[in-house]
């Protein structure tokens, strides 16, 4: 158990620190400045050329959100096309996986473009290695990317002194994808690879089990598709059971690098953002706020599934700790870890079965992807938590009686309506799915999605809206979800939860960005301080609790109390 602590310790430490050099790579990316990535230099302009776009084309933020919703578009098409003719592209289909039907390839479809990767299929029975590849791991490039350009947008709008440009949406994309994503990448994948995560173009292979049993075992081109998947906030598996599958998380080596990857760009752009505006000191203060919700997070987390389940003590049985859906490989402190982990980040992946944790555990991850800004996807993230940051700001200007100002930019009531609607669509989507499906289960008996009656039954629809909106991806399983129903609604949800808060806040620099600048006095508001970091740490807790409280106690503290 002490071995498991260390472990969790360590993957904090070691993201937190390898964060920090890759904060200010980041910043150098975002300013075009020379950084030691020049080599993809020729790529990038052969790019520029074949698509006609002018890199250099100085945008608004009206141009930038058209351009990111119009390239997202045509990615969002390209994947529905080739999911729905499947079985006719035999390419790297060695068993010849056949054809999608329209609602799970619209579903799957805006879930990788949208970086939410929530999979109401299984990765190696639904898709050949050319989807995996040529579709789910192009995305999961293009929708991380997708991210961290929105991210350079709200940070160049930020530091505008008063001009309404914040940038070209084209060029940051496109250098995040080939100076971030793919670099990281590629060591990651070597990394697995080395410690046998497969990596081949093999179908099916027959094996004999320690039984002396024969079984037919798929694997397949893995390394590449954890890597991105796990670095770009993704969460998509290769496999059904993501990573508690051996062949994407052979050991616990492997898990550790897997659980700083997921870490690490949303703990380096905090850093960047501290380093771009050149308030190191404010960056990591924000960069404490989050840590101080993540490690509390993990702490109630490995508390409660190291207790166990009591009720095995009822009935004659002893369980120590809650091992129930983990792999034993592992640990319930590492799967803990990596529970929050990849909540906090909206990556989505699992190294245990979210549905079998505790309900107090389960209930964490879920507070997780309320806030949804703890650290958060790549770019996305800290989009989420510069929102927050509005909202405290007008609320500590409010309390010293004061109009607030932000980094220097008077926030008056245009830019507080907008981050007000960006804070309540979040709780609105998801309240409001999870009542309708409420509402369906028990109008119709028949309807087999729940395998988990009562308070359960519940978490587990609630869960998926969450994810959903949350843009996660993550699962309680025992919700039957590749139904009409699930694939349409969770489909819409992730569109709407996607786009809508990164253009609110998109508006709120660009109107930001053309004001000019107000003179820093000692009634200022100075936000590098213990005391705007209790209040902002007090707006996270509090728009969270008004808002979901109610649910949560309708799912897993009801169900905690029934132990």
């Amino acid at each position: 158990m002490h071995n498991e602590i260390i472990g969790a310790i360590l993957i904090f430490l070691l993201s937190a620190v390898l964060a920090w050099p890759l904060g200010k790579f980041i910043v150098k990316v975002f300013k075009g400045e020379k950084n030691g990535m020049g080599f993809m230099s020729p790529v990038e302009k052969m790019i520029y050329r074949i698509s006609g776009v002018n890199p250099d084309k100085e945008m608004d933020w009206k141009q930038n959100a058209k351009a990111l919703l119009g390239l997202n578009l045509l990615f969002f098409l390209v994947a529905f096309a080739i999911l729905s003719v499947q079985r006719l592209i035999k390419f790297w289909n060695p068993v010849g996986i056949g054809n999608w039907e329209p609602a799970l390839a619209f579903n799957t479809a805006i879930s990788f473009m949208t970086n939410t990767n929530l999979q109401h299929y299984s990765g190696e029975t639904g898709a050949s290695y050319f989807t995996q590849l040529a579709v789910f791991g192009w995305l999961q490039f293009v929708s991380a990317a997708t991210g961290i350009a929105a991210c350079a947008l709200l940070f160049r709008g930020l530091a505008n002194k008063s001009s309404k440009t914040l940038g070209n949406f084209y060029s940051l994309w496109l250098k995040s994808c080939t100076r971030i994503l793919l670099p990281l990448a590629v060591i990651l994948s070597v990394i697995l690879t080395l410690n046998g995560t497969t990596t081949n173009f093999k179908g099916l292979r027959e094996v004999t089990t320690l039984e002396g049993e024969t079984q037919m075992v798929a694997g397949g081109p893995t390394a590449p598709m954890v890597a991105i998947k796990q670095l770009g906030t993704n969460g998509g598996g290769f496999f059904g059971p993501n990573s508690t599958h051996p062949f994407e998380n052979p050991n616990y080596l492997t898990n550790m690098a897997e659980n700083i990857a997921i870490l690490l760009i949303p703990m380096a752009l905090v850093f960047a953002f501290g380093f771009y505006m050149k308030r190191k000191k404010l960056g990591i203060y924000l960069f404490g706020v989050m840590s101080l919700l993540f490690i509390s997070f993990v702490a109630i987390s490995a508390w409660q599934e190291v207790e166990g389940n009591p009720n095995f003590a009822g009935i004659g049985l002893e369980q120590t700790v809650n091992m129930e859906g983990k792999e034993v490989r592992l640990g319930p402190i590492a799967s803990s870890m990596w529970g929050v982990s990849t909540t906090s980040t909206s990556n989505g992946s699992v190294n245990s079965m979210h549905d079998s944790h505790t309900p107090l555990s389960g209930g964490i991850f879920l507070l997780d992807m309320f806030i949804n800004a703890i650290y958060g996807g790549v770019g996305v993230g800290f989009i989420n938590f510069f929102v927050f940051m509005v909202i405290a700001v007008f609320i500590a200007g409010q309390m010293i009686g004061r109009t607030p100002d932000f980094l220097g930019k008077k926030l008056e009531p245009k830019e507080i309506k907008i981050a007000a609607i960006v804070v309540i669509l979040h709780p609105l989507f998801i309240l409001s799915g999870t009542a309708i499906s409420s509402y369906l289960i028990t109008a119709n008996p028949g309807l087999d999605w729940l395998n988990n009656p009562g308070f359960h039954g519940f978490s587990e629809m609630m869960y998926e809206f969450t994810s959903a909106s949350a843009n996660n991806g993550s699962g309680f399983e025992g919700l039957g979800d590749n139904t009409p129903f699930w694939n349409i609604t969770t489909g819409i949800v992730m569109l709407l939860a996607r786009f809508l808060p990164i253009i609110g806040p998109l508006a709120i620099v660009g109107s930001l960005a053309v004001k000019k600048q107000v003179p820093q006095t000692a009634g200022s508001l100075q936000l590098a301080t213990p005391a705007f970091a209790s209040v902002l740490l007090a707006v996270i807790l509090i728009v969270s609790a008004l808002a979901f409280f109610p649910a949560l106690a309708l799912g897993p503290i009801a169900e905690h109390f029934t132990f």
